[in-house]
């Protein structure tokens, strides 16, 4: 006798959703927290910055293995234990502060502080859009998608031209890109959450949210960087 497979009411879809969500939203907040502190913490280590900052190897490692770690987390998380894709998250966010630290020696307090705030309201923001719009922004994300080639393609091209100006277009155009990036970005995990079927063990759900939170982490950061080109008060 075949058994009927598990249905959910309207009221148990958006409590799962937003269960989900708000789990993906935790993560995030833990990544960045870690980031910061990470970042904050080496930056305010003479020895650490010399180490990482005066050896071209250390500061390529960190470039590649920062890189891969996300599309070995990308590409496997379904065969990894929940356990492991978190440590690899959690170990990916000290990473990434380990490299952000040049932005508490290059930039003031002040205006890293000002740009925070305002990369976070903007943040919030688009993400609210992107959970509650009934548009589909598949083609918006796949635009913003081939923008984010353009800009990693001007940026290693302004690495030898060093203009001025192209560098603060990249901010400008990094904006736009990594806000319509978040807004898509939250609509897919919104949608992840309500495809996901009844009664799917926690462990899918919590790698499931640590890819979300991953992909959220990452327009955060850059959105941040983006600003900061714009708005940050160099020392």
């Amino acid at each position: 006798m075949e058994t009927a497979p598990l249905q959910r009411t309207q009221t148990e879809t958006q409590a799962m959703v937003n269960s989900f969500v708000r789990s993906v939203y935790n993560w995030m907040a833990i990544g960045l927290s870690i980031t910061g502190f990470v970042a904050y913490f080496v930056s305010n280590n003479p020895t650490l910055m010399q180490l990482i900052y005066g050896n071209p190897i250390v500061q390529i490692g960190l470039f590649i293995g920062t890189i891969g770690m996300v599309f070995y987390i990308s590409a496997r998380i379904q065969k990894l234990q929940a356990s492991t894709a978190t440590g690899l998250f959690l170990l990916y966010s000290a990473l990434m502060g380990v490299i952000l630290s040049f932005v508490f020696i290059v930039y003031t307090q002040t205006s890293i502080a000002s740009t925070f705030f305002v990369c976070s309201a903007t943040f919030v923001a688009v993400s609210i859009y992107g959970y509650t719009t009934k548009r589909d922004l598949t083609s918006v994300g796949s635009f913003m998608f081939m923008g984010l080639i353009g800009i990693i393609i001007a940026s290693v091209v302004n690495i030898f031209l060093r203009s001025p100006a192209m560098h603060m277009i990249i901010g400008y155009i990094g904006v736009v890109v990594f806000v319509g990036l978040t807004a898509y970005d939250t609509q897919h995990i919104k949608n992840m959450a309500l495809t996901q079927p009844a009664g799917v063990d926690s462990a899918v759900v919590r790698k499931g949210a640590i890819m979300g939170a991953l992909k959220l982490y990452l327009d955060f950061i850059n959105l941040f960087l983006m600003l900061l080109r714009i708005m940050g008060n160099r020392r």
